[in-house]
Parts: C-alpha cells; structure tokens; sequence
C-alpha cells in the first residue's frame, strides 16, 4: 500500500465510519446529550439554568481576579492587542473543555454500565455523547469571551471566523483520547485517579497564564514537547492576537487530531469486544 492509500485509509477510519455511525444513531446520542446535561442538576432547584449559570459564573469568577486582583499589565501594544484577562481566557476555556473530558473519560463506561452490556447498543457513542456535552458549556463560556472583548477593545479579530474549525478539530482530539481513556478505564479503574492529577498539574504545563518568553530558555522546549500546547497556541491566535502569532501550531494540531481520532477510535474498537464481561 502506498502513502496516498495509506492516508486514505486513515482518513475513512478517523472520519467516515464514525460519521455514519453517529448519523444512523443522531436521536439516540441527542437523547444522551440532553441527559448528560440535564441530570447533573436534577433535583436542584435552579434546574437545567445551571447549564448557563455555571460556566457565567466560573468566567466571571476569572475575569474579576485577573482584572481586578492580579493586575497584570499585559496587552495594549501591537504584539499584545488585547488585555491579560483576555489572553487568559482565550486558552483556558478550550482547555477546561478538554480536562472535563479528560476527567469524565476514564469512566466512561463504568458508568454506562448496563447500556455497554447490551448487544445491540451502539457502545461507540459513549464517549462521543460526553464530548460533545461538554461542548455546551464552552460555547457559553466563548460567547462570554467575545462580549468581553466586544466590551474592552470595541472590535473582534476576524479571526474569530476560524472558531467553528478549531472546534471541530477539537472535538477530533477530545473525542479520540476520550475513546482511549474509555477503553483502558474499563479495565483500570484508577486510571481516572491519574487523569485527575494531570488535569491539575497540567495547567502549569501550557502557556496558559504565562507567555513563552517568561519561561527560562533551558525550560521552553518542554512547551513544544506538550501536545496540548499546540491547541492552546491555535485558540490564543484566533481569540486574542486576531492573526497567526504561530502558524506552525495549526499545522501540528490539524494532523494531531486526526491521527489521535482515527488511534483512538481503532483502539476503543479493538478492546470493546472484552467490555461486557469485565463490568
């Protein structure tokens, strides 16, 4: 097999059989979406507002602390464009997307346990249902982001034109590293206990908070050795600096998505045939 069939391959593996198991499946995974969303708040007494409240509440929370508390004066020059709360915000809310779904993951299918062992239930839409729940929140926490920018700057990059694509290669990346961490987290239950450690840790590990420069040089390339930094680095072009700051991340992050969809949906493939009979 050549290189162009080789691709091919990899292409119709990471898209194509995915898409078409999810549109013969689209009311079944909108039903568990909605469930996803909704159940976390049964019972309480603001109900299905805190899928808008909660993630008003955790923005506010950040631009209050790094406007008002910190006070960090980044921005107004042509390097930085906007403010420091603005290049805070325009990579951690991708990124706490992605460790929700890295949170949730692992238990994927421990908690679906009884859906999983049955035969004829689509199990491939587990993980698909959570990623995409998670969706929700950071479309309200970006439309919060844009207000804010709207508010401070008076104007939007037009880069913000560029957010459906990048969010649709996120979701290529949360959804095949959550078909992986679904896999083994069937098998090792504390593999979540993991997970969560590097959800806190790995915040300090991006260039979240802090600007490449401010890292001494002999510790940079560890920046460039994290993959999440790529998708970070895509997010703060697009939502802060309103032109391409680092053309070759979106590059690294476009191929990465695709090829850790296409592994992760092999994976979970290979290992689900096992999943009955170890839950």
């Amino acid at each position: 097999m050549d290189g162009t069939s080789m691709a091919l391959a990899l292409f119709q593996s990471a898209l194509v059989a995915p898409t078409v198991l999810l549109y013969r499946h689209r009311a079944l995974t909108m039903a568990l979406i909605r469930r996803e969303l909704l159940d976390r708040y049964v019972g309480q007494m603001l109900g299905a507002l805190w899928v808008v409240g909660h993630p008003l509440i955790l923005v506010s929370v950040y631009i209050f602390i790094f406007q008002y508390v910190f006070k960090i004066r980044v921005g107004g020059t042509p390097d930085m464009p906007l403010d420091y709360t603005a290049y805070i915000l325009s990579g951690l809310i991708p990124w706490l997307a992605f460790a929700e779904t890295l949170g949730k993951g692992p238990g994927v299918m421990v908690a679906n346990a009884s859906l999983v062992k049955q035969v004829v239930f689509p199990i491939e839409i587990l993980p698909i249902k959570t990623v995409i729940a998670t969706f929700v929140t950071q479309g309200i926490c970006t439309i919060i982001l844009m207000a804010y920018v709207l508010m401070t700057s008076s104007s939007l990059p037009w880069t913000y034109g560029l957010l459906p694509l990048m969010w649709f290669a996120q979701f290529l990346a949360m959804a095949g590293t959550c078909f992986v961490l679904a896999a083994i987290g069937a098998y090792l239950r504390d593999l979540k206990e993991f997970v969560q450690v590097l959800n806190v840790v790995g915040i300090y590990l991006m260039p979240l908070a802090y600007l490449p420069e401010w890292v001494p040089e002999a510790m940079r390339p560890l920046l460039y050795l994290n993959p999440f930094s790529y998708m970070i680095w895509c997010y703060q072009d697009a939502c802060y600096f309103g032109r391409f700051e680092h053309p070759w991340a979106w590059p690294v992050f476009a191929v990465g998505t695709l090829l850790t969809f296409g592994c992760g949906f092999k994976v979970f493939n290979r290992m689900k045939v096992y999943f009955g009979s170890i839950l």
